[in-house]
């Protein structure tokens, strides 16, 4: 029995192997034999020397291999078209196999090594991962805005992502100009009351404290290192020789430069990220059932408006293609809408008329006695200019009711239009304001030439007097000078008092139009003849798109004002510190989610784009400064220059004779038009190059498609032909164009492998090939038939006798 048992185990060995239809390979033998070596894991040092040496180098390079593997299968398990619970269970075992056999790579103390360096590998992985979660920590105001976005949604929460960003952009400017301009000018300059320029009036020095005065940045404000007038036209300062005339101009340049940098990268950084890969006008409904869903969204009110928000969407998208095709009025529908555009621009124009008249008007009241003025009178221009960056965006809002366009194109034509009032506004107060300037060089010269008449007169008198050419300058008291009035310290004035004008404006806004209107439908609802809430005023909504655009040109005035005022730079820098928290504590207590909550695109560069014509157009007026007009005589840095760009032409003469002859050279205009055409020409080839990537991706798109759609139909083809083909099978006598297999015998003593000593048969193993034709000989041969028939036909089956096999 023993030996019947084993021959049958044998053979349930042999079946098995053949029932497997392939051998067992050298490298599975080596796994295998490397998977129960590992296993067995012995804790002795005798142990683990003698499973040392039993490890051969093919054992080794096996085993490498896999622990490779499985470290590209965990660093691309994500990628994999897997159910979580099977990503799980194939990473946990990965991590598992690597973890256990690692660090059995080397032998003897460099297995010890190896594993150390394992171990320090993942201390140093360990290290970044929490180094990372400390600069994420780290960031600014981050727990603030993921609180917003887990309420609001994350198009809210880009507006305080965007304020984050121009906070930090105007910090590194602030540095800039307090590090290069202030600070030397501080340390190294003369004191307050050394000269005119940096000493109060007599006239002035009564009034130069009082609230009013100083809330109107006059009386000491004036005349601080807030403003361009208080710098002195010394050459070079102190003991380290600084030159601040030419650091205020590099500075000044400098700061657009670096803004120009900064803006472009971020641009280009948002493009790089957020290509979607899909085009706009394509599965528009595959996009929105994928795609609408904002999963940084936390709070259930905002969840329940995002839900009806993608529900609206889907119904708009259904009823357009019947919105298009409906009957209407086509030439009322234009008139409205020409209708419409007469209106805005007639509003356009009449606040840029306002802004011309009390700009004017304020030139009139500046020649008054300021004792005579109001307050009304004294901020006309910003109460103005807020005004209307108040009322005119709803009132665009309204005329827009008349256009009937679609909500999504309705919102692009209000912002543009409100950016093209912003921009109106924001020339007209500067076109205005360089007519004050041109008056106030006029004054300039005639004060100048009546200053250098009068010291004419003194030295001429003096020397005649005393008969001597030794004439000691005159003993006038600082205070006591006459003095021009510093148009430069005047448009910087400007700035400053629009600026804080415009935060006034904003915080009371929030104050009055979101906190107290909040308040009363809060505590009011419960007593009132209709539901507050529901109707009329209801709570508020956050606007994204005024306070961007408030944001984009308030930025623009620091660019234009930080040369005419160095401090107006950390003005800003307190502005957008106290909005970060004013308005999140807003937005949080006051308002309520919109009802169609937008998720923020990753490439939104809309906002970009105009920050960087913003910036552009603020360059303009500082260059027809530095350029065109006169510098004032008697302030500012750059006094008893004919233009301020004369500071760097001395500079250059000044340095070594080689060092001037290079830069005569560069500065040469048939040296610069070349130049500029190459690169123009690089501009042209660039973008030449950039359009045709742009057609081999759509290329590409296009082949991509027609490859899926074959294989659809390919697929849909090959399954259409299967079914027909089962149809015509099932059509057919016996089914099947093939003969019938025929079972073998079962050999004697075969049972099933693990079922040994019970009687299980084993069934009869399938095989791809064509059965044999052959069979056993259990007859004589019969006579010939007649002639052979077709033989690709169905032959007659051989009936079953006695002497068939089963």
């Amino acid at each position: 029995r023993r030996g019947r048992r084993k021959t049958t185990k044998t053979q349930d060995n042999k079946g098995r192997g053949k029932k497997s239809g392939r051998a067992v390979s050298k490298k599975e033998k080596e796994e295998r034999h490397l998977c129960t070596f590992f296993s067995s894991g012995s804790s002795s040092s005798s142990s683990a020397d003698s499973d040392e040496e039993s490890l051969s180098e093919g054992e080794i390079a096996a085993l490498k291999e896999q622990v490779e593997e499985k470290k590209k299968l965990i660093a691309t398990l994500r990628n994999k078209p897997w159910r979580m619970k099977k990503r799980l269970l194939l990473l946990k075992e990965a991590q598992d196999f690597v973890e256990k056999f690692e660090g059995a790579l080397g032998k003897g103390k460099g297995r010890r090594l190896y594993a150390f360096k394992v171990m320090m590998t993942k201390k140093l992985i360990k290290f970044n991962r929490d180094f990372e979660n400390f600069k994420t920590a780290c960031i600014p105001w981050e727990r603030k805005i993921k609180e917003v976005e887990s309420h609001f949604g994350s198009s809210v929460a880009s507006y305080f992502l965007f304020l984050r960003w121009m906070y930090g952009l105007n910090l590194v400017l602030f540095g800039f100009m307090f590090g290069l301009v202030v600070i030397p000018e501080v340390l190294m300059g003369l004191p307050y009351g050394s000269i005119p320029r940096k000493t109060v009036p007599r006239d002035e020095e009564d009034s130069a404290m009082d609230f009013s005065v100083l809330l109107d940045f006059g009386g000491y404000c004036k005349y601080s290192v807030l403003f361009y007038g208080f710098y002195n036209n010394d050459r070079s300062i102190g003991v380290l020789q600084f030159k601040l005339p030419l650091s205020y101009l590099l500075t000044s340049v400098g700061i657009f430069g670096y803004s120009l940098l900064v803006v472009i990268r971020t641009m280009a950084r948002n493009a790089n990220e957020g290509g979607d890969g899909g085009d706009e006008g394509e599965f528009i409904f595959s996009w929105k059932m994928f795609t609408s869903w904002d999963y940084l969204i936390g709070n259930p009110e905002t969840a329940d408006n995002k839900y009806a928000s993608i529900t609206t969407s889907f119904k708009e998208s259904i009823v357009d293609e019947q919105e298009n095709q409906k009957d209407e009025n086509i030439h009322l529908r234009r008139f409205l809408r020409v209708f419409a555009n007469f209106l805005i621009l007639c509003s356009l124009g009449g606040s840029g008329y306002l802004i011309y008249f009390v700009v004017k008007r304020s030139q009139d009241f500046a020649k008054m006695d300021p004792k005579t003025l109001t307050w009304f009178e004294n901020n006309e221009v910003e109460f103005v200019m807020s005004l209307l960056g108040l009322v005119c965006p709803p009132l665009f809002e309204t005329i827009a009711e008349l256009e009937d366009y679609h909500p999504r194109i309705a919102l692009k034509w209000q912002l543009g239009r409100i950016f093209a009032l912003f921009l109106g506004n924001l020339y007209t107060f500067l076109f205005a304001l360089f007519d004050e300037v041109n008056g106030k060089l006029e004054t300039e010269k005639s004060i100048k030439n009546a200053t250098e008449w009068a010291l004419h007169e003194y030295y001429a008198n003096y020397s005649s007097f005393y008969n001597t050419t030794n004439v000691p300058p005159p003993n006038v008291a600082p205070a006591d000078v006459i003095r021009g009035p510093c148009w430069e310290t005047a448009v910087g004035r400007e700035f400053v008092k629009l600026t804080v004008s415009d935060v006034q404006v904003t915080f009371l806004t929030i104050l009055v139009g979101d906190f107290l209107r909040a308040f009363i439908v809060r505590f009011l609802n419960y007593c009132w003849c209709w539901d507050l809430e529901a109707g009329f005023p209801s709570y508020g909504e956050f606007d994204i798109s005024g306070n961007v655009l408030g944001l984009v040109f308030n930025q623009g005035m620091i660019w234009m004002g930080a040369f005419y005022a160095p401090g107006l730079v950390g003005i800003n820098v307190l502005r957008l510190l106290t909005s970060m928290y004013y308005q999140s504590w807003a937005v949080m207590a006051c308002n309520v989610p919109h009802e169609r909550v937008f998720k923020a695109s990753r490439s939104n560069n809309f906002y970009m784009g105009m920050l960087l014509l913003v910036l552009f157009l603020s360059l303009l007026p500082v260059v027809y400064s530095m350029m065109t007009l006169s510098p004032s005589f008697d302030c500012g840095p750059f006094s008893g220059q004919e233009k301020m760009y004369d500071v760097v032409i001395d500079t250059i003469q000044a340095m070594p004779a080689f060092i001037g002859n290079i830069f005569t050279y560069v500065s040469n205009p048939g040296l610069i038009m070349p130049a500029i055409l190459l690169m123009i020409l690089a501009i042209y080839y660039l973008n030449t190059v950039s359009k045709a990537y742009q057609q081999a991706n759509t290329d590409l798109k296009k082949k991509m498609q027609m490859a899926r759609d074959d294989e659809k139909n390919r697929r849909n083809n090959q399954d259409s032909t299967n079914q027909v083909m089962k149809d015509l099978e099932d059509l057919l006598p016996n089914k099947s164009l093939a003969p019938p297999p025929v079972a073998e015998e079962k050999p004697l003593g075969t049972t099933k492998p693990g079922t040994a000593g019970k009687g299980v048969e084993v069934q009869k193993e399938e095989s791809l090939s064509a059965p044999n034709p052959r069979r056993p000989v259990t007859r004589a041969p019969g006579p010939r038939g007649g002639p052979p028939g077709n033989m690709r036909s169905p032959q007659p089956e051989a009936g079953r006798g006695r002497g068939q096999g089963r």
